[in-house]
């Protein structure tokens, strides 16, 4: 490798080092395009410097007749380098547009790191994706939290190449003889990102060569300010914030009395909490919520989000989806919905157990998750004796319509309750840190 081969390795190595947890199993989503192709090669490469295990993932869409080819060239690449592959292959047709292909897919890529007990998902989006990503934003009348773009880590996806530009990936790959699949769909103007691609960045980058940093510039102070306001509700003691298992609430005397632009930025970052912008139409059903005489009801902000104003307090809460199981078993990479609460398996290597959290590590065996029952008790971790669930909801100010979706998870042996996500831990099947264990996480769906 070149000089400028081994700093854009060693730059790389590090952005991964700082978004994935240490020993981390990372999936990397190879498509097979130049930027996944140029990712792959650049982790393997700096492998002694991010310390992390790789596994490389592929989804074939089904759409292109050359997805096969494009499949088997991902799996070769991978099994020169020695990194174990998985493929997931789906049927969507060659009519599938972007909209319904990227759940799809994204949801696919899920599926293949619970399998492999990857924690984190690994994405290629570089420097011009996030330029392209805030004029779509602004070309679409996003608010100033839109212009944060794209994060370097949410949740499981991590983007480590946001620092880097596409001529760079794209030299780096020639330079390493790599040989990439070009989706025609990243160059066909129907499709609005792409004809900013391929038509206006570039008269953008030839009047002002260094557009793609400045788009990048704004790109960070947009999310500096937007995690400033994501603190506030936090923060500001009139606010009394109470974040319960299932949604967060805070006074609303005090939200009444702010002028509309300072309740409204403090409305929007509750709703990002739950990954659902607030524009002008759903903060004026808020503000109408805020007045009304009555000083209750609800209001829906999405399909999977509500806000609720009872005994002077607003509540931001999840939507009840009535296609979830009410118990299911247990296993090593088992991804399944139980109540309102998205419960993932992957086996690993135990951590030191905490008492609350949304996640938790567990002796292998056998186990079932099921939404709670009246009477149902834990024995907490670090406690004496046990304790009535429902107490420990109404501590957490969960409501009452609510704890009937709420799972527990429970020995299939004995029955005993091992664990109440994001409310109490119990002190059963802890497994001894640094043994071969199951990582247990929750979210809501």
């Amino acid at each position: 490798m070149t000089t400028d081969d081994d700093a854009l390795t060693a730059r790389v190595a590090r952005a991964l080092d700082a978004l994935a947890p240490a020993g981390a199993r990372c999936l990397v989503a190879v498509s097979g395009g130049p930027d996944s192709l140029a990712l792959l090669e650049l982790l393997h490469q700096g492998a002694a410097i991010h310390r992390r295990e790789l596994l490389v993932g592929h989804v074939d869409h089904g759409i292109s007749a050359e997805s096969a080819g494009v499949a088997a060239n991902v799996a070769s690449t991978a099994m020169e380098r020695g990194l174990p592959f998985r493929v997931a292959r789906l049927e969507l047709g060659p009519e599938c547009s972007e909209t319904r292909a990227r759940p799809a897919r994204r949801a696919a890529l899920r599926q293949l790191a619970a399998e492999a007990g990857a924690v984190v998902i690994v994405l290629g989006h570089h420097a011009d994706d996030q330029a392209e990503t805030i004029l779509l934003r602004l070309l679409r009348g996003s608010g100033p939290a839109g212009l944060a773009g794209m994060a370097a880590r949410r949740g499981p996806w991590v983007r480590p190449l946001l620092g880097v530009a596409r001529d760079e990936l794209a030299g780096y790959l020639g330079r390493r003889g790599l040989t990439a699949w070009h989706d025609p769909a990243n160059t066909d103007p129907r499709h609005l990102r792409s004809w900013l691609r391929a038509e206006i960045v570039p008269r953008l980058v030839a009047r002002l060569p260094d557009v793609v940093t400045r788009l990048g510039d704004v790109a960070a102070q947009a999310s500096a300010a937007r995690s400033g306001w994501d603190a506030v509700p936090a923060i500001v003691p009139a606010l009394e914030q109470v974040i319960s298992a299932r949604g967060i609430s805070v006074a609303a005397p005090p939200l009444r009395g702010y002028r509309s632009a300072l309740r409204h930025a403090v409305l929007a970052a509750l709703g990002r909490r739950f990954g659902v912008p607030l524009g002008a139409r759903r903060l004026a059903a808020l503000d109408r919520l805020l007045s009304g005489r009555r000083g209750a009801g609800v209001v829906q902000l999405s399909g999977r989000l509500e806000a609720e104003l009872s005994s002077g307090r607003l509540t931001f809460q999840r939507v009840a989806s009535e296609a979830a199981a009410a118990e299911v078993a247990l296993k090593a990479g088992c991804d399944a919905v139980v109540g309102d609460v998205r419960i993932t398996v992957v086996a690993a290597i135990a951590a030191e157990a905490e008492r609350g959290g949304w996640w938790t590590t567990m002796e292998p065996g056998r186990y079932v998750a099921r939404t709670w029952c009246p009477g149902d008790r834990i024995r907490p971790l670090g406690g004496r004796g046990s304790r009535a669930v429902g107490v420990l909801f109404r501590e957490a100010q969960v409501p009452p319509r609510r704890r009937l979706r709420w799972p527990v998870i429970a020995s299939a042996d004995d029955a005993t309750i091992v664990w109440v996500p994001g409310i109490c831990r119990s002190g059963s099947r802890i497994p001894a840190p640094g043994s071969e264990a199951w990582h247990v996480e929750c979210a809501f769906t």
